[in-house]
């Protein structure tokens, strides 16, 4: 009887090993047959926006003001408690919900609020920062647009709020220059924060790997900078 749940203990370990290296082969397999291959390397950058990193998560980083948008207009600044008055750029993000209010540093990450995240079923939030330049540093990655591209980014996050309209998340910071507010989705293994950020990019029309469920996966075509 014994031996019988050893076995079963170790197929099913073996299986969830298994499961994992298939889930991590794809990401990697897709990062080598991307979307938009074919889009045009040395276009003339009309807005230069970047990727964000920290190693694990990414954002979007636009200017605050562009012909295209002003992003004080959609995340005012009475939203947030203190943000920089020098500040140059605006950092979306899209994530679970529990795990962006509970999780403000890693120290505060936990093996069951990851694993919850993972499992679903969590409404989504969007994560929204002014920086300044200076905060752009380690983990940024240059994404030059054209108006028509950057138009496309801007609807692509619109339309992540509910009915287009930012509904902040009343005393939820991280900081004095963050806010989060309502997001539609819901995060799960395949619908994570960077798949979310490839998916704006092939909408608009950049390179980027077919499925990007790690941050690696989302900046793999695109070129690391220092603002």
């Amino acid at each position: 009887m014994a031996g019988r749940w050893l076995r079963r203990i170790v197929f099913t370990l073996l299986g969830f090993v298994a499961l994992v290296g298939l889930y991590v082969a794809t990401a990697c397999a897709l990062v080598l047959w991307p979307a938009n291959a074919e889009a045009p390397k040395n276009a003339v950058a009309e807005v230069q926006a970047w990727v964000l990193s920290n190693g694990v998560h990414t954002d979007y980083v636009f200017p605050i003001r562009s012909a295209t948008v002003d992003w004080l207009q959609l995340f005012p600044l009475k939203d947030f408690r203190a943000p920089p008055p020098d500040a140059e750029f605006i950092a979306i993000g899209w994530g679970d919900r529990e795990f962006y209010l509970n999780t403000p540093t890693w120290s505060d990450l936990t093996a069951s609020r990851a694993l919850a995240a993972l499992a679903g079923g969590n409404r989504a939030l969007l994560h929204v920062s002014y920086l300044r330049r200076g905060q752009m540093g380690q983990g940024a990655f240059a994404l030059p647009l054209t108006q028509t591209q950057y138009a496309q980014l801007e609807a692509y996050v619109r339309a992540a709020l509910p009915s287009g309209r930012a509904t902040p998340i009343a005393g939820a910071h991280y900081d004095n220059q963050d806010a989060f507010y309502e997001a539609e989705g819901g995060y799960n293994l395949f619908e994570t924060c960077n798949t979310w950020t490839g998916r704006g990019l092939r909408q608009a029309g950049v390179t980027a790997s077919r499925w990007t469920p790690f941050d690696f996966t989302v900046t793999w075509h695109l070129e690391p900078v220092r603002p």
